[in-house]
């Protein structure tokens, strides 16, 4: 018996503001919320849906009869096909309006507490160009578009360097120009793809397991250093050689040019070993005279320019006088704790990933910084009564945790400290919200400023600081 066909559409739908994960929201005439995936608040449109919920629809705009005036051309070729900038036709202004919006809702509906009025987001200077790393990959079955299948011309270059296309594991888009990553990443990237398909070397099937080119990623920091790692499939010396020194000789300005030899399911190389083929094996950032080594698996904020203006706030937010003994949890390589580290006594970074803690104190080496001191170990764990009496009682906490927010172990951890400040730096205020109800009852909220990391985007960072009631 044939499925029946649920979906609906609805006429002349007023796009009403813009909701979670870059959707905007409706309402639908039976009093449920639409959660549009293409449109702008202003909208008028007609919705088909593509999924009923008890509480809600999702949808797509199949027919716009009046545009919003928060609209603009996004300048990209790729926007729609590409998910990686879903408000690019949305004027910055108010995707800063919308990002403000969305840490306040947050704060308010989730976190339920009292809370003193937020400061206006600060906005990127660059709302183009502004990250320092891009990660690419290899396809030969490459996404086609709706002209191209439907053509009578045959399909003779299957090849793509480019994006997973939302919700499609094994789909690429082949991107010609990317306006995340400044130049000569484009340049790198299209050369890149066209020598190694001259020279028929195998892109990789992520379906299939086989192919020889797997990733492609492209750092540029700062300091205008370039790392560009190749990630292999298989080993062929032959072939890997050619693509190399082709690399090496094409693009002199290439600081550290490296490879992975990669035949496990996934793509992820932090347990891979990676080999330096060319110049050093790490780039460097700079922060305030401060030196950062950043190697192929290092966690680095992905815009260096708005990382300062991030790590600013932090310090503020802590109020150092140079007395103050600082835990940063959450350290990764250590780039707040250093920070921060002229205006304290005395920084104690921790992390969970090893390797992390031997960057930190390595930079920190370099930096000479020798107030500071990192630990590794689970933050579930690592502060138990003998860790505080060996390092202090801290004056201030920092911390800074990936998008699942901090585990409630850890919250119980920061209520036994009872620290008199925490500074709580976040990439997901729904995730922070819930954390900072588990310590209302001892700690009061007195600032909040958010902060635009990624322009084009619906993500948004927002530092809180806390102080003991």
């Amino acid at each position: 018996m044939a499925r029946k066909n649920r979906r609906q559409i609805f006429k002349d739908i007023e796009i009403l503001d813009a909701g979670a994960k870059g959707k905007s929201i409706a309402k639908a005439p039976d009093g449920k919320i639409i959660l549009v995936h293409n449109a702008v608040p202003g909208d008028v449109t007609d919705i088909q849906t593509t999924k009923k919920r008890k509480a809600y629809y999702e949808g797509t705009a199949i027919q716009f009869h009046q545009l919003s005036d928060k609209r603009i051309d996004p300048i990209c070729k790729h926007f729609g096909t590409c998910g990686g900038c879903k408000w690019q036709f949305m004027a910055y202004e108010h995707q800063l309006t919308y990002k403000q919006n969305e840490v306040v809702n947050n704060l308010t509906r989730l976190g339920k507490i009292e809370l003193p009025e937020v400061s206006p987001i600060l906005k990127s200077k660059k709302q183009f160009f502004y990250r320092n790393k891009m990660e690419f990959s290899f396809s030969d079955s490459r996404w086609l578009t709706i002209d191209e299948i439907q053509g009578a011309d045959p399909i003779e270059d299957r090849n793509a360097l480019g994006f997973h296309i939302p919700g499609m594991w094994d789909k690429i888009l082949d991107i010609d120009t990317c306006y995340l990553q400044e130049d000569p990443s484009n340049t790198i990237r299209n050369k890149i793809r066209n020598f190694a398909t001259q020279n028929e070397l195998p892109f990789y099937n992520a379906r299939k397991q086989e192919g020889f080119l797997r990733t492609l990623m492209i750092r540029i920091a700062s300091t205008g250093e370039i790392m560009v790692l190749v990630q292999f499939f298989y080993e062929h010396q032959e072939k890997r050689e050619l693509l190399l020194e082709y690399i090496a000789s094409e693009f002199p300005e290439i600081t550290s040019l490296q490879y992975v030899v990669n035949s496990k399911g996934n793509d992820t190389i932090y347990d891979q070993d990676v080999v330096c083929y060319r110049g050093k094996d790490h780039i460097e950032e700079e922060m305030e005279g401060l030196r950062f080594k950043i190697n192929a698996k290092s966690f680095y904020q992905t815009n260096s320019n708005q990382a300062y203006e991030l790590y600013k706030v932090t310090r503020n937010f802590a109020g150092l006088t140079g007395n103050e003994l600082v835990y940063d949890l959450y350290t990764g390589t250590g780039t707040i704790a250093q920070f921060v580290a002229k205006k304290a006594k005395k920084v104690i970074g921790v992390e969970a990933v090893p390797e992390a803690i031997e960057d930190a104190r390595e930079n920190a080496k370099n930096n000479h910084i020798h107030n500071v001191s990192f630990f590794a170990g689970d933050m579930k764990k690592v502060f138990s009564k003998h860790f505080i009496q060996e390092h202090g009682q801290p004056d201030v906490i920092i911390t800074d945790p990936p998008r699942d927010g901090m585990h409630k172990d850890v919250i119980t951890q920061l209520l036994h400290i009872s620290a008199p400040k925490i500074v709580y730096v976040s990439c997901n205020s729904a995730t922070q919200a819930r954390d900072l109800a588990l310590l209302d009852d001892m700690y009061k909220v007195t600032k909040i400023q958010p902060v635009d990391m990624f322009p084009q985007t619906y993500h948004v960072e927002n530092v809180v600081l806390l102080e003991k009631r």
